[in-house]
């Protein structure tokens, strides 16, 4: 294939992704979806090879190529019909958690089957022992909601009704993941008639060598991106704090073999399984590591499962990084993706320098929420997600309060918060002296606090980094750590969920009940320092003086500014 055609297949493939993902978006009726975008969309081959990914959710981009081998190698191909629709969220079945759902859609030109349409999206309500799913305290997948393998959600474009009626009966709002499942299931319908169509203008035979010829120069990029590493043996180690149920770390552990331009991550040496629900699965387990390939690389380099090639992911079962069944899993692909991310960055900062950068906050601080309205009566769900501040660069400083590094999903706004929700937001804005100090700076955290307005509910939260802060990198200092409290109506103190409630976790909890006029405060972590904090240019730590991003104690103390 010339370069010119190349481009241009790749470039409407990529395009029809990312209109399915606008549909997706705009049809929707959670603020997971519509606000912050938890979702990505695809295209694929029949064998489950992908094609091309919109530019949306980094866990799910990476995680789409096992997660589609995994479903095609169940369903039976033969059997697929003109308007079937597929759904799956089963983390045993090459998933990502629970709430994760995969809807697939054949693809048919002239009767034959030339590929899928894809949408995957976190699915805010989704059963289980927590509204909202995420179930700090669950022990096993039961406690986290319907596992579903590989079913026709539609057949032959029509409604399989028993399993429509079988996935609302089993959620808290039926009304809100009829609406999000139908939104999932037009961006498939979009995807599948644009694929259909590109077909049809080159031709089936044409259509198929163009996308093996963008997959195959996708597998040259990366492998002659991983050669620029030297080649070596590279480690690096991080925790995850504890796990809701047992007060412990859990280590993170990556070995990164470089060789010519095939790159190999191996997780031996992590932690066993966790009783509570940080697992990742095997999905998570290659998603974190093309995630940070990902983010080290060029790119520009087309997002599909040629790029993926030279990458192999060695995770032993039955470990924190590739659980075995029944274990919990879902803070897997919020919280310990984005450790297993950054472990493989900073096993490679040694070969990349230049390209590294200190750790984000690493963590979504998932505030999750659910009550009934107390108008209508019906029952009312929220996944909210707070920014972080991401590490120092070796050009730049970290980003203030940006979603973390597998999420890129922006928060919801204060006034569809307030609006949608019982809430009323009293504080918003960066926690000022939260970054790293570096010859960059990590980037600032972000504090809120929210006050109850009339409506009773309980709360949920899946967070890390409160005991341990996130690293600098080649003498960058550690960013400042997570914070959450509780303030009772009436009351003038500030506690910790341990404290108040007696939760073994601080930071991973399921089912407080809260009353109009308690008060929430959530501080997520700040981004790690890249470089030796004394090496800062002296006329930018004034500059941060003057803004209020560093204390005068870190000017005179970090950067020893005189």
């Amino acid at each position: 294939m010339d370069m010119v055609s190349l481009n241009i297949v790749g470039g409407i493939l990529v395009s029809i992704c990312r209109d399915m993902g606008v549909t997706l978006m705009r049809t929707s009726y959670s603020t997971i979806f519509s606000e912050s975008l938890d979702f990505t969309c695809g295209l694929a081959l029949p064998n489950g090879e992908l094609v091309a990914t919109g530019d949306f959710c980094p866990s799910m981009i990476g995680g789409l190529p096992l997660l589609l081998r995994s479903c095609v190698q169940e369903i039976a191909l033969k059997d697929l019909e003109e308007g079937d629709v597929i759904l799956h969220n089963d983390p045993y079945r090459g998933g990502l958690h629970t709430p994760e759902h995969t809807f697939f859609k054949p693809v048919f030109v002239d009767g034959e089957l030339i590929g899928f349409a894809v949408s995957i999206g976190h699915v805010c309500e989704v059963g289980g022992m927590a509204p909202a799913g995420f179930a700090g305290e669950a022990t096993e997948v039961f406690h986290e909601g319907l596992r579903v393998p590989p079913v026709k959600i539609k057949k032959a474009g029509k409604d399989v009704d028993d399993i429509w009626r079988l996935m609302l009966a089993n959620v808290r709002t039926p009304r809100y993941n009829y609406g999000d499942f139908r939104a999932l299931i037009a961006a498939t319908d979009l995807g599948e008639r644009r694929m259909a169509d590109l077909a049809r203008k080159y031709g089936v035979a044409a259509f198929r060598e163009n996308v093996t010829a963008l997959m195959d120069y996708s597998e040259r990029r990366m492998r002659a991106e991983i050669a620029k590493i030297p080649d070596g043996r590279y480690r690096f180690e991080d925790c995850m704090e504890d796990d809701g149920i047992e007060d412990k770390v859990f280590t993170i552990r990556a070995e990164v073999t470089v060789a010519g331009g095939d790159l190999v991550v191996d997780y031996h040496g992590s932690s066993p399984q966790a009783k509570g629900p940080i697992n990742g699965t095997l999905g998570v387990a290659h998603g974190a590591a093309y995630n940070a390939v990902l983010q080290l690389t060029d790119q520009s380099i087309p997002k599909n499962s040629g790029c993926f090639r030279p990458i192999r992911v060695l995770a032993p079962p039955g470990t924190v990084v590739n659980v075995n069944f029944p274990g919990p899993s879902v803070g897997g692909n919020t919280e310990t993706h984005c450790r297993i991310a950054n472990v493989v960055m900073g096993a490679l900062a040694p070969g990349l320098k230049e390209r590294s950068a200190a750790t984000d906050g690493a963590t979504h601080s998932n505030f999750l929420f659910g009550g009934s309205d107390a108008k209508t009566g019906e029952f009312f769900c929220c996944y909210d997600l707070t920014p972080v501040g991401w590490g120092g660069r070796s050009f730049a400083d970290g980003n203030d309060a940006v979603g973390g590094i597998n999420g890129n999903c922006p928060h919801i706004p204060v006034e569809v918060f307030e609006y949608r929700y019982p809430w009323h937001v009293e504080e918003f804005k960066l926690v000022d002296g939260s970054g790293g100090p570096g010859t960059f700076r990590g980037g600032l955290a972000l504090s809120k606090t929210v006050r109850c307005t009339d409506t009773p509910m309980t709360f949920s939260y899946m967070s890390d980094r409160q005991k341990v802060h996130p690293w600098g990198i080649h003498g960058g200092h550690p960013g400042a750590k997570a914070e959450l409290f509780i303030m009772r109506a009436g009351s003038e103190d500030w506690l910790t969920i341990s404290q108040a409630f007696n939760k073994v976790s601080p930071s991973k909890f399921a089912n407080v009940p809260i009353s109009p006029g308690d008060r929430i405060k959530i501080s997520s972590p700040a981004g790690g320092g890249w470089g030796p904090p004394e090496a800062r240019d002296p006329a930018m730590v004034k500059e941060d003086l003057l803004d209020g991003f560093i204390t005068e104690e870190q000017a005179h103390t970090a950067y020893a500014a005189k």
